[in-house]
């Protein structure tokens, strides 16, 4: 009896062993190389208490992973927010000693992060673009056909003060040259120029590996998600753009698709997906932090 209830324990541990580390466990995030996260259109590292992307990179040290969170311009072309960040990229990796990093993009970070790993390959591991523009958005058409200047004035002091507040005062900021890039149109050059991980069919996946870069996207599908969120009436107009087509408010699904897409229907918004405003995103959905971390351990896997 006493050597079958042994055996059996063996057994029990040895299953146990095999499954894989829950997402609390020491170690989770703990990827090979530095975690870089990139902001989004009129975005920051931080504005006092408040991160960008907020709860997220404390997440992913708590699990092991060295995270670095980058300042671009807050309004401009990708290629200028592109040299920007590679600059950052090249600091860190100076800092570190690492030989690349995992880049992970919100929004207009997307594509700011492809930049840099279509034109310096050797320093990216990896690319996770959430919610990005990849494909343009719907938003930017009608706000280039509708915005009169003094409206990109006005936006471009905005992004000047955000810029100032969060401690980088001398970026350049170009509201028009952003609309423009995030446009149909403008993110068609840009593919053209930049075509790494993009689908070549309107909704499909994109090359999951590019020159030794893996590509990786997810994002939301539902603009209204939380009654307390003030951002969430916002977002629901804007999500009028899309005519009916899947979207989180500012991006549709198909848009944001880029190599392997891991999921396009979180029911989130654009906001919920980097966890504002201020972790208030929807009750009934996996947490947006949690999300972050299953895509650090989807890397560590990778031995990234």
């Amino acid at each position: 009896m006493k050597h079958r209830f042994w055996k059996t324990l063996s057994l029990l541990l040895i299953a146990l062993t095999a499954l894989p580390a829950p997402s609390w466990a020491t170690g989770y995030t703990q990827t090979k190389y530095p975690i870089v996260l990139v902001h989004g259109l009129l975005g920051f590292d931080s504005l006092g208490p408040v991160d960008y992307f907020y709860g997220i990179a404390s997440a992913l040290q708590s699990g092991g992973a060295k995270v670095y969170v980058t300042t671009v311009s807050a309004a401009n072309s990708t290629e200028v927010r592109g040299e920007q960040l590679l600059t950052q990229v090249q600091q860190i990796l100076a800092a570190t000693g690492a030989a690349k990093v995992n880049l992970i993009g919100h929004s207009h970070g997307g594509p700011t992060s492809r930049y840099v790993a279509s034109v310096r390959p050797d320093l990216v591991a990896s690319v996770s673009s959430v919610g990005g523009v990849n494909k343009g958005s719907a938003v930017a058409d009608v706000l280039i056909g509708a915005v009169p200047d003094v409206t990109y004035t006005v936006a471009n002091a905005v992004a000047g003060l955000i810029s100032f507040l969060s401690g980088s005062p001398t970026l350049p900021q170009d509201s028009v040259a952003a609309a423009q890039s995030l446009s149909t149109a403008g993110t068609a050059a840009f593919n053209s120029r930049h075509p790494e991980g993009v689908p070549t069919t309107a909704c499909g996946e994109g090359d999951y590996q590019v020159n030794g870069v893996y590509y990786f996207s997810w994002s939301g599908a539902q603009p209204y998600t939380n009654f307390f969120d003030i951002s969430d009436p916002v977002l629901a107009l804007t999500s009028l753009a899309f005519n009916g087509a899947k979207n989180d408010g500012l991006v549709s699904s198909c848009s944001s698709h880029l190599g392997h897409v891991i999921r396009d229907d979180y029911a989130m918004n654009h906001l919920d997906e980097v966890n504002q405003m201020i972790g208030i995103t929807n009750l009934f959905e996996t947490s947006p932090v949690t999300i972050f971390r299953q895509q650090a351990n989807r890397l560590q896997g990778l031995g990234l």
